[in-house]
């Protein structure tokens, strides 16, 4: 049977060295994505919404073994996605993605006799250039929303320590799924930098609730509060996390778009777990500490 009293005298002995298992986490990641960056030139793995390229989207079940054999020779970047009905799993297109323009890639598809028609297929191809701008406004709109929740958490709580707590945990559950990301070779739309976007609000909730109650809350012990924070905190993760990976594993015909987003929202949820019950939590209570606050 769980025994509140000997859990609570483990952490108090041990709350210090917790700090140690996300600080790991947090430098590796950065170690990785700089050398991401050294061998790329960007600290992402972009798709050809954010670096320009050429889109063709082939209707029906058709059968793309003979381009997925033969095109990654002519083009390197080369991808394909598979579109299914969401109740049958039925496959009703394929969409090939390249860096090349589209005169390029649709004489090489031609010459493997896949024939491409007005009537079951469709071309987009972005410019560099355009998408290169569109990739700089979401980057600064992902760099003006965290400084601007910066801003209001110091409002918030009026004192460094645990302002910075908030934010460095709010910033490990960016790096962190963005270093995973990299690693797998997971190429980035534009929907998966909307669910950084999104991961600034996930990642500050828990940790408003744990700062509040661990400051300005009086009732019972500092553990106490800190306690009921993780209480109320792993529920509300927890729902989340319930909602968003049924979606990412369940639904086979689900658009690439929101998988990307579930399958990004559902790292940063396990990340700010971590970052929230063990990094800011100890940091809080050191300060509570610090401060007499009991």
């Amino acid at each position: 049977m769980f025994d509140k009293q000997k859990f609570s005298e483990w952490y108090d002995q041990n709350y210090k060295i917790l700090l140690i298992i996300p600080l790991i986490l947090v430098i590796a990641s950065i170690a990785f994505i700089v050398s991401f960056y050294v061998k790329t030139g960007d600290i992402m793995n972009k798709d050809v919404s954010l670096k320009g390229g050429t889109s063709i989207t082939i209707n029906g079940n058709v059968d793309v073994s003979v381009l997925e054999k033969n095109l990654p020779s002519y083009f390197p970047d080369v991808g394909f996605r598979k579109l299914t009905e969401v109740t049958t799993g039925e496959q009703v297109a394929v969409i090939i993605e390249t860096s090349a323009g589209p005169d390029e890639i649709k004489s090489k598809i031609t010459e493997l006799r896949v024939i491409l028609t007005d009537e079951n297929s469709s071309i987009e191809f972005t410019g560099p250039s355009l998408s290169a701008n569109f990739y700089k406004q979401l980057m600064f709109a992902l760099f003006l929303s965290f400084v601007l929740m910066s801003c209001v958490i110091f409002i918030l709580f009026r004192s460094f320590i645990p302002s910075i707590a908030v934010i460095f945990a709010a910033l490990s559950d960016i790096i962190i799924p963005l270093a995973i990301l990299d690693f797998l070779n997971i190429q980035i739309s534009s929907a998966g930098i909307a669910a950084f976007l999104m991961l600034i609000g996930y990642s500050v909730d828990t940790d408003i609730l744990l700062t509040t109650r661990a400051l300005k809350k009086k009732e019972g012990s500092l553990n106490h509060r800190i306690f009921g924070a993780f209480s109320t905190g792993i529920l509300m993760t927890g729902t989340a996390l319930a909602a968003v990976l049924p979606a990412f594993f369940l639904i086979s015909g689900l658009p690439d778009s929101f998988r990307q987003i579930f399958l990004i929202l559902a790292m940063g949820l396990v990340t700010d777990i971590i970052s929230t019950w063990m990094t800011n939590a100890s940091i809080i209570k050191w300060y509570c500490h610090s401060k007499n606050i009991k």
